[in-house]
């Protein structure tokens, strides 16, 4: 049962962000051709080749739910085959055979690439020594932690294009924008955590250190997060 509540959970948010991200690229492009879902799908499916790479590789069996989440729960509700088949079809419908062709070849050759390129990013940074820096009293989880700080420049590029796109209350943006940020902040850190754990760390021996790397992490990952909050506005 928790691990339908999690999965539920994270299907929420990534239905949530599947709209966002398809309202904002329609406001911004128009509907002439179906770039919402097209972009839904090309980063769920980058996401998902780098994160099953992490996640899976890793084999964190104490963090099941949290694997579930991600990538049953959020990227299955944030991608959308159905939309995809949907709107090809009416494309055909409307008699804009080159269009609906164009969308089949183009989401199906792209989400394939992006899969791809994503268990290649995944794979590159477990090559040497599986993502982890051994130190005399501890381990750096470097690998994971370089995945967090992509993601954190994803999402601010992708938070950055809704604020621009969307219009909402300045109250609705600012909640918005620190309900993302806290959760993945949150999020990630929390599964290095249960990654030192796993591998015999004690939480209640080694606090300082764990919760210096969770303040380390947030702080790349805010850093990182700007930076992409900042090339979506140039965008």
């Amino acid at each position: 049962m928790n691990q339908l509540i999690v999965i539920a959970i994270g299907g929420a948010f990534g239905a949530v962000m599947r709209f966002l991200v398809s309202t904002g690229l329609y406001q911004w492009l128009g509907r002439d051709f179906p770039y919402g879902t097209l972009l839904v799908n090309v980063i769920g499916s980058f996401l998902i080749g780098l994160l099953s790479e992490t996640l899976i590789l890793q084999r964190v069996t104490i963090a099941l739910d949290y694997r579930s989440a991600i990538l049953v729960g959020f990227i299955g509700a944030f991608t959308t085959f159905s939309t995809f088949s949907l709107e090809t079809f009416y494309l055909l419908e409307q008699n804009q055979i080159g269009k609906a062709g164009l969308n089949v070849v183009v989401s199906v050759s792209s989400c394939l690439a992006a899969v791809w390129f994503g268990l290649l990013c995944g794979r590159g940074l477990f090559w040497y020594s599986n993502g982890i820096l051994n130190l005399p009293n501890s381990v750096i989880p470097y690998g994971m932690m370089f995945i967090n700080i992509i993601g954190a420049v994803l999402i601010g590029i992708i938070v950055a294009l809704l604020l621009q796109k969307i219009t909402l209350p300045i109250e609705q943006r600012a909640t918005l924008l620190v309900l993302i940020i806290g959760a993945y902040l949150t999020l990630s850190g929390l599964y290095l955590i249960l990654f030192l754990i796993e591998h015999g760390f004690s939480f209640d021996t080694q606090t300082h250190f764990m919760l210096g790397l969770f303040v380390a992490n947030s702080g790349l990952c805010c850093g990182t997060m700007a930076l992409g909050l900042w090339l979506g506005k140039q965008i």
